[in-house]
Parts: C-alpha cells; sequence; structure tokens
C-alpha cells in the first residue's frame, strides 16, 4: 500500500432512530453517524416484516383479460 494516501480508519459511534448505538469502524470524519434504522429496529431482523401477496392481482388480471393459449 502507498503511504499517506489512505484516511485514517478509526473507531466511529452509530446512532439509530430508535436510539440503539453501537461502534463500528470507519473512514468518516466526525466520528459519528446518524441512520434511520439498524439491526434492532428493521422489520427483516425483527420478524415482524410483511410479505405482499400478488398472486390475487395476477388472477384479477388473468380474469379480466385471458390467458394466452
Amino acid at each position: 500500500m502507498k503511504k499517506d494516501i489512505h484516511p485514517e480508519y478509526k473507531d466511529t459511534q452509530v446512532t439509530c432512530g430508535c436510539g440503539e448505538k453501537f461502534v463500528t469502524r470507519s473512514t468518516v470524519a466526525s466520528g459519528s453517524i446518524y441512520v434511520e434504522v439498524c439491526s434492532v429496529c428493521h422489520p427483516f431482523y425483527t420478524g415482524k416484516q410483511r410479505i405482499l401477496d400478488t398472486g390475487g392481482r395476477v388472477a384479477k388480471f388473468e380474469e379480466r383479460f385471458g390467458k394466452n393459449k
């Protein structure tokens, strides 16, 4: 690696909108990052995600316009 061309890689505190705080490493100059969602409050990680059923839409389309034969 070339010397003195890479940004400093330091500990950075991440603060989520839900109030969760954790430390990671980053090259961000301020030493802090604010995010809207994290693994504590994101629906994918909490098990509260909703799966959209598009099957009804397909059936409705086929009913209106008929299936291609």
